[in-house]
């Protein structure tokens, strides 16, 4: 079982602004500091923020600067500063599931940017800000020139979700933003084999089988990875039973 913070949460982090974002993208990226990629139409900035190692995502439209900004997970000041230095324009904030270690900062981040926060209806009630927009699976998300497919995932929570961002602006190479439900190494965490198996049934129904081993994966806490990475290892998660 792999990511996922449950019981209360310690305070938000308060942290220095960081001004630097490392161009040299690895899909790692310490904890406290920032990394961009850049793609044909978009570019993404990765930050590591809070003690569980949660990581934020901006992806900004090049045709536009519109941004999404996927998990407001914590330290507000850094995310503000990365925010107002490369992506003046968030024009949605989503958060992918309930969990307190994805949302530490969205109340401020909100505020900040003045832009509308979502999520899927079902993780909705926990969250420290009433979502503008409610979210369900095979509903899209449009960024400027962007257009993100929302995915519903079951089992480490009811209403997690993933983001798929495919097209010319990615270079043909779907890019996907799974939040706790996919990760090097395995599905996210989960609270019992009913969960388990629904997590993995839908992983695999729902991503393994729509889309290709190019596909990028940004998970929601530490290093990226491919599909075409983790595709062989599906029936060792089945066995194992997590």
């Amino acid at each position: 079982m792999l990511g996922g913070g449950t019981g209360n949460p310690p305070p938000a982090t308060n942290v220095a602004a960081m001004t630097v974002v490392d161009d040299t993208y690895t899909g790692h990226v310490e904890p406290g500091t920032a990394a961009r990629r850049i793609l044909p139409g978009a570019t993404i900035i990765k930050a590591s923020v809070g003690p569980m190692d949660n990581n934020t995502y901006l992806v900004t439209c090049a045709q536009t600067g519109e941004t999404l900004l996927i998990d407001a997970a914590n330290d507000a000041d850094l995310l503000i500063d990365l925010a107002r230095r490369y992506a003046p324009k968030v024009s949605l904030i989503v958060t992918t599931h309930q969990h307190w270690d994805h949302w530490q900062a969205l109340d401020a981040l909100a505020q900040a940017t003045g832009a509308p926060t979502a999520a899927h209806s079902i993780d909705a009630g926990p969250l420290p800000v009433k979502p503008d927009r409610l979210l369900e699976g095979g509903d899209a998300v449009q960024i400027g020139a962007l257009s993100f497919d929302v995915i519903h995932l079951r089992g480490h929570t009811p209403g997690s979700i993933a983001l798929a961002l495919d097209g010319p602006a990615t270079g043909a190479v779907t890019q996907l933003f799974t939040g706790d439900c996919l990760f090097p190494g395995g599905v996210g965490k989960t609270w019992s084999p009913g969960d388990f198996t629904q997590l993995l049934n839908d992983v695999t129904s729902r991503v393994f089988d729509v889309y290709p081993d190019s596909t990028v994966v940004y998970p929601g806490h530490g290093d990226d990875t491919t599909l075409g990475a983790e595709r062989p290892k599906l029936g060792e998660w089945r066995e194992r039973g997590w």
